[in-house]
Order: structure tokens, then C-alpha cells, then sequence
């Protein structure tokens, strides 16, 4: 079975967002090296995907100059990385053809938001056929407001907000939404022992 590891939107970009330093993973780089390196090792493909809203001025605006694999992350020379403007890493990149060309049948999925754009890329690839590991620990996410809460309230107050979503509550989410659907939850030292 032809595999690969597909890494999710681990860049700068969130580290300049205010709720980072809240984040579930603080250290999802060692987590996702430790995944490239195993899937380097046994030979599977390793793509790396990069979140981008050009124009927007945000910082996933690629002119801020954050649309940017975060330090400690060294792709390897054929290793693609692509940029997409979708929450899911299908739709607006050639991913899909890229592992159809190779005969990829299976994918590890990783990197940043747990519920966001890397559940969502789980359930396309799901949908497409492929089989699918998410590696739960090497993803993050942080707190998640209320719909109600306002716009301009401070993050610190945000957090005090018993109706915020925590990140083990996301967590946890995820993994109930995703296992026997549409994906195994498996942990790196699953995904990574010999």
C-alpha cells in the first residue's frame, strides 16, 4: 500500500495570532518532524500544505510574509509544498492528482486546526477513498468562542467565557466525529513505532 503523510497549515501565521499561546500542541513541530522522519524512513510521500487568503490582509495574507512553514521544519528536496485558499487541502490544490499519480491509497493526516482544516481535509479524503490516520497529537487547535460572544472582547476574557470551547473539548469532538467515519485516531508513537 502506497502512503503518505500529509502536513496542514503548520506555519508562522498562527503563531501570530493571540490565541497561540493557548494552543493545544505547543510543540507540533517535534511532533510533525517525528512524522516526516518515519515516513521519510519507510518510504511514503510527505506534502506539506500551506493556508493562504491573499488580499485579505490578515496574516494568512501571503504579502505579510507569514504564509511560511514554521521554523524547525526542513522539506526535503521532491517533498511538495502547496498552497491552498480552501479549509480543505483537496480543493484548490492539485493534491488529489498528485497522490493519484502515485498510486497513494492510504494518508496520515496532521498539523493545524484539529477541527478545522485538518478534519476537514479527513473528510474529503474519506469521500475520495482513501484511508485515513489522523494523528491527534500532532495537530493543534486553540479556544474556540461562543457565536455569541462579541467580537471586540479581549481573548483573556474570551477564555473566561464558560460557553468558550476549550481545546480538549475540541479535542475530544474531533475524535468522535472522525473514528469509524472517517478515519483511525492513532497517536505519533502509534504512527511512528517500528
Amino acid at each position: 500500500m502506497t502512503r503518505a503523510l500529509i502536513v496542514i497549515d503548520v506555519q508562522n501565521s498562527f503563531l501570530e495570532l493571540p490565541d497561540w499561546r493557548h494552543t493545544s500542541q505547543p510543540d507540533i513541530v517535534s511532533q510533525v518532524n517525528r512524522l516526516a522522519a518515519a515516513a521519510r524512513n519507510a518510504g511514503d510521500a510527505v506534502v506539506w500544505v500551506l493556508g493562504s487568503r491573499p488580499g485579505s490582509g490578515s496574516v494568512f495574507d501571503p504579502a505579510r510574509g507569514f504564509v511560511r512553514l514554521m521554523d524547525g521544519i526542513q522539506p526535503l528536496d521532491g517533498e511538495p509544498i502547496l498552497t491552498k485558499t480552501a479549509h480543505n487541502a483537496f480543493t484548490t490544490t492539485n493534491l488529489h492528482q498528485y497522490l493519484t499519480q502515485r498510486a497513494v491509497t492510504k494518508l496520515t493526516i496532521c498539523g493545524i486546526r484539529t477541527e478545522q482544516c485538518c478534519e476537514t481535509t479527513t473528510r474529503l479524503a474519506s469521500d475520495l477513498g482513501f484511508e485515513v490516520d489522523f494523528a491527534i497529537d500532532a495537530t493543534a487547535t486553540t479556544p474556540i468562542p461562543h457565536r455569541n460572544a462579541p467580537d471586540d472582547l479581549p481573548f483573556s476574557e474570551l477564555l473566561q467565557d464558560p460557553r468558550t470551547l476549550g481545546v480538549d473539548e475540541i479535542i475530544a469532538r474531533t475524535e468522535y466525529a472522525l473514528s469509524g467515519r472517517f478515519a483511525t485516531i492513532k497517536t505519533v508513537d502509534e504512527l511512528t513505532r517500528n
